[in-house]
C-alpha cells in the first residue's frame, strides 16, 4: 500500500513542502531513500527501525522505498524521521488514518522519543500558508511552533503516543497558543551607560548611531573603553517590534541556536565574532547554506573588535550586505538569500602598538607602519560607515568620580522617540530607519536650511567627500535633527554630522 505524508524542508529561511511517499514492495528486506537525501536523512532508516519496534510496532521485513518529493530539492537534517516512520506505519496498515490535514516534523530517538528539531517556526508558517491546519511537532518545540496563528499545534512526546493519537485511542490535545507579546525572553543584563566613566562624546555618538541605525567605528588606545561602550549599545536600542522579533527568531530557529526556554527572541542580537572567523562563518555558507554572523546580527549589532585584524578580504565581503541589507549565497544546488539588516560597530587601535596620538604614552611605530596599519581598512569600506569617533585615554579624575552618568534607560527613551519619528516618516515605504534611505528618500525627506547648505558645500570641498559620504552626512544630520524633534536640518546638525567623518593618517 502506498502512503503519503506531508513534511517540510528549509530553503534559506523559508520552507518548502516535502511529500514523503512510502511503498512496500516484494523483495529482500531493505530501505531505499530517494529524493536527494543527505547523510542524516539516509541514516534515518536505522533510527526509524528501532523507534517503531520500541514503540510497539512491527518494522516490515520487505523492500521499502521512501521518496522525498520534489526530487530535485536537497533534503537535509533528521526532521524527516517522524514522517518516514508514520509513512511506514500507514503503508503497512498498522495505522489507519487520514493524514492529509497533517504536517509531521521531528527527529526520533531509538526508543521512539521525539527530539528537538531546528527550523520549526518557518515550517509551521509554511503549513499555514499551504492551508495545512494541523502540525505535529516534538513536545520540546511546541511553544515555538505555537507562535504562528491559525495552525493547530499537536505536541507529541513519543512515537507511541502519536500512534495512539492517530488510531483514535487517546487524542493529544492541541497546544495552547503562546501570544507573541507574552513570549518574553529572559532579560539580558547589558552594560548601562551610567556605569561607564567619561567618554561623553562617544556616548553621544552611540546615541546618534542607535537613533538612526548607523554604522560606527571607534578608534583609541588599549583600555580606553571601546569594547565596554560597544556592549552598552544594545541597552539604548529601541525594543523590537513583534514582526522583527519573529524574523530574528526564525533565523535562530533555522540555525539551531534558539534557546530551549526562549520561544521568541525579544532582545536585539549582539554578535561579536573573533577576527579568525572565515568568510562563510561571517556571511553564511556551507554545503547547505546556513546564516552567518551578519544574519545572526539581523535587527541588532555586529561588533568587530580589533577591526584591522579581520583582514581586507573579510571586510570587503561586508560591503554588499551593508548596502543592500541582505546577503545572497550561490551554490551549485541554487542560491538562498538571508536578511542582514544590522548595525556594524567596529573597534580599532590607531596603530599596531596602540598609542599613536596618545598624550600619555609615546607611540613606538614608524609613521609608515601607522599609515599602512590604518589602510588595512579600505576607503570604500570606510565610506559605508557613518560615524567614526576617537576614544581617548580616560583621566584619573573621571575614573574616580563617584557621580553616575546618564542611564541607558533615559537615552533609550530619546532613541525610541527618534525611531518613532522615522517610522512615521517612512510609513508608506519599506524603510525603518534613516540609515536605510536611498538617494531618492534623501532628496525627499532631507530639508536643509540655507546656512546648513553652505556648511555642507564647504565640507565637500575641504574633506573631499564622495557622493556616498555626502549622502551619509545628510542621513546622519537628519537623525540628529530627529533627536531634537526638528523637521529641518540645521547648521548645528550638519556640523555634528561632519565631525563624525574619519580622519586618515597620510
Amino acid at each position: 500500500m502506498l502512503a503519503k505524508v506531508h513534511s517540510g524542508a528549509i530553503v534559506g529561511l523559508d520552507g518548502a513542502i516535502v511529500e514523503v511517499e512510502v511503498d512496500i514492495l516484494p523483495g529482500l528486506p531493505k530501505v531505499i531513500i530517494v529524493g536527494l537525501p543527505d547523510t542524516a536523512v539516509e541514516e534515518s532508516s536505522e533510527r526509524v527501525r528501532s523507534a517503531i519496534r520500541n514503540s510497539g510496532g512491527n518494522f516490515p521485513m520487505r523492500r521499502l522505498v521512501v521518496n522525498l518529493a520534489p526530487a530535485d530539492l536537497k533534503k537535509a537534517g533528521p526532521a524527516y524521521d517522524l514522517p518516514i516512520a508514520v509513512g511506514i506505519l500507514l503503508s503497512s496498515e498498522q495505522v489507519k488514518a487520514d493524514v492529509g490535514d497533517y504536517m509531521f516534523l521531528g527527529e526520533l530517538s531509538l526508543d521512539g522519543t521525539l527530539r528537538h528539531t531546528n527550523g520549526v517556526l518557518p515550517l509551521v508558517a509554511l503549513a499555514k500558508d499551504q492551508g495545512i491546519p494541523n502540525v505535529i511537532v516534538p513536545e520540546a518545540d511546541a511553544k515555538e511552533a505555537s507562535l504562528i496563528e491559525g495552525v493547530n499545534v499537536i505536541p507529541a512526546a513519543s512515537l507511541a503516543q502519536l500512534i495512539s493519537h492517530l488510531r483514535g485511542e487517546k487524542a493529544i490535545p492541541f497546544y495552547t497558543r503562546v501570544s507573541v507579546a507574552a513570549a518574553i525572553a529572559p532579560i539580558i543584563n547589558y552594560t548601562d551607560l551610567a556605569d561607564i566613566k567619561g567618554q561623553e562624546h562617544v556616548k553621544r555618538a552611540l546615541e546618534v548611531a542607535a537613533a538612526g541605525g548607523h554604522n560606527m567605528i571607534m578608534c583609541g588606545p588599549p583600555g580606553s573603553g571601546k569594547t565596554l561602550l560597544a556592549r552598552a549599545l544594545p541597552s539604548i536600542l529601541p525594543p523590537m517590534t513583534n514582526d522583527e522579533a519573529l524574523e530574528v527568531t526564525k533565523i535562530y530557529s533555522v540555525s539551531g541556536m534558539l534557546p530551549a526556554d526562549t520561544p521568541l527572541i525579544r532582545q536585539r542580537p549582539f554578535r561579536s565574532p573573533h577576527y579568525t572567523i572565515s568568510n562563510a562563518g561571517l556571511v553564511g555558507g556551507g554545503h547547505f547554506p546556513k546564516p552567518g554572523e551578519i544574519s545572526l546580527s539581523h535587527k541588532g549589532v555586529l561588533f568587530l573588535d580589533e577591526l584591522p585584524e579581520f583582514g581586507n578580504s573579510l571586510l570587503e565581503v561586508l560591503r554588499q550586505p551593508l548596502e543592500d541589507k541582505v546577503v545572497t549565497i550561490s551554490r551549485a544546488q541554487g542560491r538562498v538569500t538571508f536578511p542582514s539588516s544590522f548595525m556594524l560597530v567596529g573597534a580599532m587601535n590607531p596603530c599596531p602598538c596602540g598609542y599613536y596620538g596618545d598624550p600619555f604614552r609615546k607611540c613606538t611605530c614608524p609613521q609608515s607602519i601607522v599609515s599602512r596599519y590604518q589602510r588595512r581598512i579600505s576607503g570604500p569600506f570606510i565610506d559605508r560607515v557613518d560615524i567614526f569617533v576617537e576614544v581617548p585615554h580616560i583621566a584619573y579624575e573621571k575614573l574616580t568620580d563617584k557621580r553616575l552618568g546618564e542611564s541607558s534607560e533615559k537615552v533609550q527613551e530619546r532613541v525610541t522617540s527618534a525611531r518613532a519619528r522615522q517610522l512615521q516618516r517612512f510609513k508608506d515605504t519599506k524603510l525603518t530607519s534613516n540609515a536605510e534611505m536611498t538617494p531618492t528618500e534623501i532628496r525627499e525627506y532631507c530639508h536643509v536650511e540655507d546656512a546648513a547648505q553652505s556648511l555642507l558645500q564647504a565640507a565637500m570641498k575641504q574633506l573631499y567627500l564622495s557622493a556616498r559620504a555626502f549622502h551619509r552626512v545628510l542621513k546622519l544630520a537628519l537623525t540628529i535633527a530627529d533627536l531634537e524633534n526638528c523637521d529641518t536640518i540645521k547648521a548645528s546638525h550638519v556640523a555634528e554630522a561632519v565631525q563624525y567623518r574619519p580622519r586618515r593618517t597620510e
